[in-house]
């Protein structure tokens, strides 16, 4: 039930963020969503792809600091108060959201969302007694790449 996302440690400065993209698009490696953090020295490129172990490789040959962590996809109504609703259910567990972004896509009346959480497997599980829709990675590149 959880999406792998890789991580890139950039310097902050013109050009940085470009070069990685650059690669991936040469590769035909099809970025589906990202989110991009900054500090005065370096940023942190945070990026969800299908074929993220090659992604990996590419960019660890090209001197990349690469972390891989798991994100865990979740559809949230999209009308006032559907991201409260889940994270009252959080809450409500003690589940910790370390970061979050969103995705593209909008259907039905939904959207979705990347969460990283301290503790991913119980996060699952609170979603799920709440009947809060989890999207597997195979759901969710299929709805992103139709």
């Amino acid at each position: 039930m959880k999406v792998k996302q890789i991580s890139l440690f950039l310097e902050n400065q013109p050009g940085a963020l470009s070069r990685p993209v650059q690669l991936l698009a040469k590769a035909k490696l099809n970025i589906l969503t990202l989110s991009l953090a900054d500090t005065q020295q370096f940023g942190i490129l945070r990026l969800v792809l299908r074929e993220w172990e090659k992604a990996k490789t590419l960019l660890e040959k090209e001197r990349f600091v690469v972390k891989v962590s798991e994100l865990v996809v979740l559809e949230v109504q999209d009308k006032p108060g559907g991201l409260a609703e889940i994270l009252a259910a959080l809450d409500k567990a003690r589940v910790n959201v370390e970061y979050m972004y969103g995705f593209t896509l909008k259907e039905h009346g939904k959207g979705l969302l990347a969460f990283r959480f301290d503790d991913p497997e119980r996060a699952v599980e609170v979603l799920q007694k709440q009947h809060i829709n989890v999207v597997g990675p195979v759901d969710l590149f299929k709805r992103l790449e139709t």
